[in-house]
């Protein structure tokens, strides 16, 4: 696809994503979808009402009445797609820096749309084909409230709230400044968790922190959880749909990590977990001691999101999904990722282990070592010459070759995978160990 990349559309506010572009897209996406209603929702960043602005005037141009839900998480989005039973327009660019908005486009199911029919909406786009409504016909417009209300009082409704309650926890939410801000720390309050925050205001330009929740972007929470005795800190990109953790002592848990853990508890042989093929080995261990399949996909969430529905059309139980991001699905519950309901599955993880700390419970999938190294190219050629090579040693090597997206080795207890970057001119390559050696020489 030429427009949509694997999580939407995202790009510099007002240099390559402009309000004509946004209007494109929300024609196009009222055109396809064909409905009577479309919501339009946002993060906070502060592009955010003018893009969702441009979002209402092309559905209402296409004839879509519009519901506006303002800012919200994109999970909320999701439940209330889900609930009213109408599709949306969400304008948000997840985690990147807060120059950046961004398109995601949700379906009357609440959960992103599948690669065809991203494909029928960019083909619309890009041959500039509408439908076009007449002055008689033009959607009109209604502000909707209660939309987090309803979709933290869900939420709470699906977890355990008595076993996280009686567990007596201290959690420290960082929302990053972001959609999280108005939802997260009010579900753990909820919860019966006594919440303690940072950069917890919502503020489209994260002066706190960057929105991407990794290990130098978390200084605050990581002290925060330290000097305040705190059980577990949780942390939220801009959208609110992922979460990672901080243990007790204000150390990162590894997002791989904690999926690992998560998935552990929640497996029973014969299920299947859908990952992207840069999965991490110690959810490849978990797989096989629970006598589960895991199911290999390109990286990006819309491709998990499309397996997952193949399998479970099979008559495939798939419990737990995603990547080592922090986005984590749980599609019994909903096919689209929730970062406070990851962090609540997580708050039911130390509930059951009774009493003992984060350092604790993840220890038994934190022992291995990841290395990640990127090799620049000068052009096409060079970079076709380095896949080359990668495709002639996979077809030669003594393990078990996966092409879904690059060249991944499996050799059953270690891992190496060769991709090339999806935006920059990079080849990546990824290996893991439990033998920090091994990951170097691999």
């Amino acid at each position: 696809m030429e427009l949509f990349g694997s999580s939407g559309i995202r790009g510099v506010a007002l240099r390559y994503l402009t309000p004509a572009l946004v209007l494109d897209i929300a024609k196009a996406a009222g055109t396809v979808w064909d409905a009577d209603r479309v919501a339009v929702a946002r993060d906070t960043r502060t592009t955010g009402e003018l893009f969702a602005n441009a979002a209402a005037s092309g559905l209402a141009a296409v004839g879509c009445d519009v519901d506006r839900l303002g800012v919200v998480p994109t999970p909320a989005v999701g439940n209330y797609c889900e609930s009213a039973g109408v599709p949306a327009v969400l304008v948000t660019a997840s985690h990147n820096p807060p120059e950046f908005n961004g398109i995601k486009l949700v379906g009357d199911d609440g959960v992103e749309l599948s690669v065809d029919v991203l494909e029928r909406i960019e083909r619309r786009v890009l041959d500039d084909e509408y439908d076009r409504a007449d002055w008689r016909e033009a959607g009109a417009t209604t502000p909707v409230d209660g939309v987090v209300d309803d979709y933290v009082h869900q939420l709470i409704e699906a977890v355990d709230r008595d076993a996280i309650a009686d567990a007596d926890l201290t959690v420290a939410v960082d929302p990053g400044h972001g959609a999280a801000s108005v939802a997260s720390p009010r579900i753990y309050r909820e919860l019966g968790c006594e919440v303690l925050t940072v950069n917890a205001t919502p503020d489209g330009h994260f002066p706190g922190r960057d929105s991407e929740p990794v290990p130098e972007n978390l200084a605050d929470l990581r002290r925060l959880v330290a000097t305040t005795d705190a059980d577990v800190g949780i942390a939220h990109d801009g959208d609110a749909d992922r979460a990672v953790f901080v243990d007790e002592t204000g150390a990162f848990v590894d997002g791989d990590t904690s999926f690992a853990a998560m998935a552990d508890a929640c497996l029973e042989p014969g299920d299947a977990v859908v990952s992207a093929v840069n999965v991490s080995q110690r959810l490849v261990d978990v797989c096989a001691d629970n006598d589960a399949d895991l199911e290999l996909t390109p990286i990006g969430a819309t491709n998990i999101i499309t397996r997952t529905r193949d399998l479970h059309e099979e008559g495939t139980n798939v419990p737990i999904a995603g990547e080592g991001n922090g986005g984590v699905f749980f599609p019994p519950y909903r096919l689209s990722r929730d970062g406070a309901y990851i962090g609540a599955r997580f708050l039911e993880l130390l509930a059951a282990a009774g009493g003992a700390p984060v350092s604790e419970v993840v220890a038994p999938y934190a022992d291995y070592h990841f290395v990640r190294a990127n090799v620049e190219y000068e052009d096409d050629d060079e970079r076709d010459e380095m896949l080359s090579a990668a495709r002639a040693y996979v077809e030669t090597a003594d393990a078990e070759p996966n092409t879904t997206d690059g060249y991944r080795l499996d050799y059953g207890d270690a891992w190496v995978l060769v991709r090339p970057s999806g935006t920059e001119p990079k080849i990546r390559i990824y290996a893991e160990s439990a033998d920090a050696d091994r990951a170097e020489r691999l």
